[in-house]
């Protein structure tokens, strides 16, 4: 409703306001408060009282919620922090298994004891043969790793020696390590450096203020399959230096783009090489990606396959079966002068700096690995360049019939059944992350952190974080009893739900209570007026 007193005012005065729920946002993210909180019911199973709890979204980006963004990158910042120097070696012991991961796993063979019995007996197993597959996506969502059966899919063999065009690699024996050398002065002090990479991918076309000088000659197609395929390359880089360092070298990464809009790689790693080793092993990665050739269009405008139900994809004008992924890699397998689509390698620019912990570099650096990661990988482009408008409407152009994985529904366009094809498929319309607008080609993750790294997961992480604030706060941290709250989505248009500005007072309300209470104790510690404290935070 609107208050009288605005409606006296005059229009123009009137539109020149800041609307109050706007105002009301703004406020909450200055208090480090979700601007889209997730209204669940909790149900004390203890006591039978139910209320409404907000939950924080979660957001990784910036542009869907600040705060969470913000919280994310400063969890990220400390993981990164916390592994980089560690001069114990990590003890990963497996958790015990709780009650509803053993209750799983005996109804998963309860559920296999059936489908084997109706096989044996000759009877249709389609549906117990999904209730196998949800199950083990159970298993896997309960927190418990790896294939029940122990096994997994077939790979095809291919040679594993090394492209005559890439140079060989010392090989160091191994040793059952994640710590790296340490360095004795002259002094008596002991040393141990760690590195801090970053890996770039080879030029497409001269650049000029982030854009090609010439866009037509521009090497697009090649641009975006290197970026369809980066993390790939990325995790051969990370095969060939453990085995060039000879220990189980451990590493925190992120991946962002460049102006050019190519992704590249930032990379904190634990222990050191010589620089021209590191340098050694970026020039002799590469990634081939065996797939079926997919440069001659087949297959394009209103000649595109059709659908028949239990045959697959045929050719609208002979009626023949496309091939299957798996028969289309057949027929490569077949194939000795079979080339790879595609080959990717870095390019000649890679830097390298030697990190001490606890320096300034080192704090420099960390904040450069996380700078980018409340961003999206498109945030690089200038909207007020129309020419750099006009090179991302290149790329997004370049991978749009581009596959982007066996299941692309591209692979139409080239004449073969994409994996596990369905109806409705049809090229150019793929929904993968990579042929979206805010992905440019990049579809991996942006933070790549091995198993080792930290010797906690990142749900430990945000426990920690939890436990200082509760500490400082003078809570006890109890652990919860997981079985005693029961907790539902809210449905929409609930009215027991408060409207979402009066959510966010009450959230802004509450952290500042919290936030007068830790500059009361920093008051206490300090001998400092907490008003003082108030203004300088």
């Amino acid at each position: 409703m609107t208050d009288p007193h605005d409606r006296a005012l005059p229009r123009a005065v009137r539109q020149a306001m800041p609307i109050a729920r706007d105002v009301v946002e703004e406020v909450a993210k200055r208090y480090g408060v979700c601007i889209r909180p997730i209204a669940l019911k909790r149900t004390d199973t203890h006591t039978g009282q139910t209320e409404i709890v907000d939950v924080p979204c979660g957001a990784t980006l910036d542009a869907k919620c600040p705060p969470c963004a913000k919280r994310n990158r400063q969890l990220r910042m400390a993981q990164c922090r916390e592994g980089w120097h560690l001069e114990a070696e990590p003890a990963v012991t497996p958790d015990e298994p709780n009650e509803d991961q053993r209750w799983l796993i005996e109804f998963r063979s309860d559920v296999q004891a059936q489908r084997d019995e109706a096989a044996s007996a000759g009877e249709d197993t389609a549906d117990l043969d999904a209730a196998v597959v949800g199950i083990d996506e159970e298993i896997s969502e309960a927190g418990m790793r790896g294939n029940v059966l122990g096994r997994t899919a077939s790979k095809r063999n291919r040679s594993t020696r090394r492209r005559q065009d890439a140079p060989d690699l010392p090989k160091r024996t191994r040793r059952d390590t994640t710590l790296g050398r340490t360095f004795t002065s002259s002094g008596g002090n002991v040393y141990r450096p760690s590195l801090f990479v970053t890996l770039t991918l080879p030029s497409y076309g001269k650049i000029m203020n982030a854009v090609p000088v010439d866009p037509d000659s521009y090497d697009y197609a090649r641009a975006a399959r290197d970026a369809l395929h980066f993390a790939k390359l990325v995790d051969r880089f990370v095969q060939n230096l453990r085995r060039v360092a000879g220990y189980d070298v451990q590493y925190f990464a992120s991946v962002e783009t460049q102006k050019r809009l190519a992704p590249h790689l930032h990379m904190a790693i634990r222990g050191t090489l010589p620089r021209a080793e590191i340098k050694q092993i970026a020039a002799a990665t590469y990634h081939q990606v065996w797939w079926p050739p997919a440069d001659q269009v087949v297959f394009d405008g209103d000649h595109l396959p059709a659908w028949a139900d239990g045959v697959g994809y045929l050719d609208p004008a002979t009626g023949e079966v496309l091939p299957t992924w798996d028969q289309a890699l057949d027929q490569l397998d077949a194939d000795e002068d079979a080339e790879p689509l595609h080959v990717l390698r870095f390019g000649q620019q890679v830097d390298v700096q030697g990190v001490f912990a606890g320096t300034p570099d080192a704090d420099q650096c960390i904040r450069y690995l996380s700078k980018y990661l409340t961003k999206s990988i498109a945030d690089t482009l200038d909207p007020d360049n129309a020419r750099q408008r006009d090179h991302a409407a290149r790329m997004a152009e370049a991978l749009r019939y581009e596959p982007c994985s066996p299941a692309c529904p591209n692979w139409l366009r080239y004449g073969v059944q994409p994996k596990n094809a369905k109806p409705g498929m049809m090229p150019g319309r793929c929904r993968g992350k990579a042929h979206k607008p805010d992905h440019l080609g990049y579809a991996g993750r942006r933070v790549l952190v091995s198993r080792k790294w930290s010797n906690k997961t990142l749900t430990e992480h945000k426990q920690d974080r939890r436990t200082w604030v509760l500490e400082a706060l003078g809570q006890p941290d109890e652990p919860a009893d997981p079985h005693r709250y029961i907790w539902r989505p809210v449905p929409q248009g609930d009215a027991n739900v408060p409207p979402l500005a009066v959510r966010l007072l009450r959230s802004v309300h509450e952290r500042q209570r919290w936030r007068a209470h830790l500059q009361d104790l920093e008051a206490q510690a300090t001998g400092q007026d907490p008003s003082a404290i108030g203004e300088a935070a």
